[in-house]
């Protein structure tokens, strides 16, 4: 038997697996991905309070989380937390790990949108007697949320890609079956790309769906 042969076999039997783990995938980037966006419009609305000490807190918040690479968090939480008697399943650590990286990085790019909007008109609306909240999430955020479509569309894909790392907190995703399937035939090869013509495909239907909202709440010109 060659070795396509033996790789396609070991593929079929392990194809229910692949398939979980693939479901596993999808669960952990749709999750923290509205998770992280929903804690991101919190972390980007207290980045415009009046109060300097909230603002600093916040932006030490974006800047903490921004720099620290997610997988030494995801091991902070994991295998550094049961030291101190807090242990979370794999899912969890992995939810939270990623929903505090992602929502940081959300922020900052909501915050690079605000700096774009035209601030006259939100003076105007202060003028006209709305109060901060009001223009937040009436004119403020909307106008944010399209401006940063690509930025945060940008963030959904890195948020699939990025859970590939979560293996090695025990998360048993995609990647995680992938590397059991390569282990059992040793054609690493054969497998990788597997995996990477899988994310390649689940990247371009983000894309697309990208492409059609952005399509869709695209301003008319003139």
């Amino acid at each position: 038997m060659n070795a396509w042969k033996i790789f396609e076999s070991d593929l079929i039997i392990q194809m229910p697996l692949i398939l979980a783990g693939l479901v596993d995938t999808l669960k952990l980037a749709g999750f923290i991905s509205v998770t992280g966006l929903l804690l991101g419009i919190v972390v980007f609305y207290l980045t415009l309070s009046r109060n300097i000490i909230i603002r600093t807190a916040i932006n030490s918040y974006i800047s903490f989380f921004i720099g620290m690479p997610l997988i030494v968090l995801l091991f902070l939480m994991y295998y550094g937390l049961p030291q101190w008697g807090l242990r979370m399943e794999p899912f969890t650590v992995a939810a939270i790990g990623f929903t505090l990286n992602v929502a940081a990085y959300n922020a900052a790019y909501m915050k690079t949108a605000y700096n774009g909007l035209n601030q006259v008109e939100l003076e105007a609306a202060a003028a006209q007697g709305f109060n901060p909240f009001q223009i937040f999430r009436l004119i403020t955020l909307p106008q944010v949320l399209r401006l940063s479509v690509p930025a945060l569309t940008n963030q959904v894909i890195g948020n699939l890609k990025d859970t590939s790392v979560a293996f090695l907190i025990q998360y048993t995703e995609f990647f995680a079956r992938i590397q059991e399937l390569a282990a059992t035939n040793f054609q690493f090869f054969k497998a990788y790309l597997l995996a990477a013509l899988v994310y390649l495909a689940l990247v371009s239907v983000i894309v697309l769906c990208a492409r059609a909202i952005e399509r869709r709440i695209a301003l008319p010109t003139i």
